[in-house]
């Protein structure tokens, strides 16, 4: 009587544990793959976001102003509340959506815009891309954006009641900035950076809080955690509404490196002393963040897309923060 040739049961094993062995060996490989094509893909479309600028600007005189806000002496009113981001719209080949817009209307009351994914305004390594809020027509009231305008290294919109002082990045709310604003050069300027969306958002205690001499940025995180914020409000995120002209939806600032970590009650946020329409000064960090491993993907002002990583210093940080600062960059970005 012959036997039938097989396997026994250890040399199963033996095969199986192998397999495991290669499978773990080719995993991190083909991560490694999949990760440098998205991060290729987010550089052409910040590439893109820059021409659209570019190309804004060349038709309109200047670049878009991220939300146009007054104060009529007792209220700060957003007279258009758009993002400079859904303003270029016709010139990322979104025109269609951008001709059902009302820029004289609240974006409050037209969810069949805001309700909208555009998908040059994500990330494809960020893991948030979903819906925010509610609507009973179209689900979701409000789609996210990874890519923010660079709204300066602090301040934004402060002594409202008094004039009106504006920030000193690339983009400014209510002003359209153009290339004789950048006395630093445009190709030493920041203009778009990566966000990560649903940051959660921390404020003031009072959002009427003003400042007789403007306060200093903070030097380190853990300054933020010492300022009379408000109880921590899990509900609260940034760059949840890419129609919304405010700093903690549409733009960042670079009062911290890429990637810093600024904690509060356990979690990674986004500091605003007031928002833009309240009567306090307007003051925020909001940080670059990105799902790349070591960085950050910026679009300068003359339209050249780089990866700035982690470790470029505070100094060159927030010199590509201000249009006209008058600052020596250094060579690490």
């Amino acid at each position: 009587m012959t036997r039938k040739k097989g396997f026994t049961l250890i040399e199963l094993l033996v095969v199986i544990a192998i397999i495991a062995v290669l499978i773990g060996l080719l995993l991190p490989a083909v991560q490694k793959v999949r990760e440098a094509a998205a991060r290729i893909k987010c550089a052409n479309n910040m590439k893109q976001l820059g021409l659209a600028m570019h190309g804004y600007m060349d038709t309109n005189n200047g670049l878009p102003p991220n939300g146009v806000y007054t104060y009529n002496g007792a209220t700060v009113t957003a007279t258009v509340a758009w993002s400079a981001q859904a303003r270029i719209l016709p010139f990322i080949e979104q025109e269609n959506l951008s001709k059902s817009i009302d820029l004289n209307t609240s974006y409050n009351a037209q969810p069949a815009v805001t309700s909208k994914r555009v998908g040059t305004f994500m990330c494809p390594s960020e893991l948030n891309d979903k819906g925010y809020g509610t609507d009973p027509t179209y689900g979701n009231k409000h789609w996210p954006m990874t890519y923010a305008v660079n709204l300066g290294n602090w301040g934004i919109l402060t002594k409202k009641a008094s004039g009106m002082q504006y920030g000193n990045g690339a983009f400014s709310p209510t002003r359209t900035l153009g290339p004789q604003d950048f006395s630093d050069g445009m190709s030493n300027t920041a203009g778009l950076a990566e966000v990560k969306a649903f940051t959660p958002r921390v404020v003031l205690s009072a959002n009427t809080t003003t400042y007789a001499t403007p306060p200093s940025p903070p030097a380190t995180p853990a300054e933020i955690s010492a300022y009379p914020i408000a109880a921590f409000d899990p509900t609260k995120f940034t760059h949840v509404e890419w129609v919304d002209g405010k700093v903690h939806e549409a733009g960042f600032t670079t009062v911290f490196t890429p990637n810093t970590v600024v904690t509060v009650s356990g979690n990674d946020v986004d500091y605003v002393s007031a928002t833009e329409s309240n009567l306090g000064d307007t003051y925020a960090a909001v940080t670059a963040r990105s799902f790349h491993p070591g960085g950050v993907n910026v679009v300068l002002m003359d339209g050249s897309v780089r990866f700035v990583t982690n470790s470029v210093t505070l100094t060159t940080w927030r010199g590509l923060g201000t249009r006209s600062g008058g600052e020596v960059l250094g060579n690490d970005y």
